[in-house]
């Protein structure tokens, strides 16, 4: 078992219950345990400013899956639940499901790059994870306290996840 960092992201199709029909199917996975969920935050959009705003967590798992057996089963989630890949990057979307860590492994294949690239940039994934993960360190030997500290929590608001399950 790897404990396995998901980020989850929605702003289009009710996005809230976009996240926890997400949560639930992480549940299900095979050889997969849902070990832990941040709070959901709002978040402005990255990227084209005329799209809604979006609801971001973090989820934990222990899984025994191997990294691209877990992208073609999130990529499957996606797929059940609306996603419609587009040439528009960070454009809206219903359901975004992305590793950020797995493991201690560091990852750069042609369909998964593992930690997820500029994560450390990007306040609506990290306060979710330092929340389910406080004292992280990610492969290369950084802590996530010094990832927060260069990281200001703006555009962010949180709030309870209340799913069901």
């Amino acid at each position: 078992m790897e404990r396995i960092y998901i980020g989850l992201g929605s702003n289009l199709a009710e996005p809230h219950e976009q996240l926890c029909a997400a949560l639930a199917a992480l549940r299900a996975l095979p050889r997969t345990h849902l070990a832990a969920v941040s709070s959901f935050y709002d978040s402005e959009p990255l990227g084209p400013a005329d799209q809604p705003p979006y609801v971001n967590a973090v989820a934990a798992l222990d899984s025994e899956l191997e990294p691209l057996e877990l992208l073609d089963a999130l990529q499957t989630i996606e797929l059940d639940q609306g996603r419609v890949r587009k040439a528009e990057r960070w454009g809206p979307r219903t359901l975004d499901l992305d590793i950020l860590l797995f493991g201690d492994r560091q990852l750069d294949e042609p369909r998964l790059t593992v930690p997820h690239y500029h994560m450390q940039a990007r306040p609506f994934v990290l306060y979710p994870l330092a929340e389910i993960a406080p004292n992280l360190c990610l492969p290369d030997g950084r802590a996530l306290d010094e990832l927060l500290a260069a990281c200001p929590f703006e555009g962010l608001r949180r709030r309870e996840t209340d799913c069901a399950g």
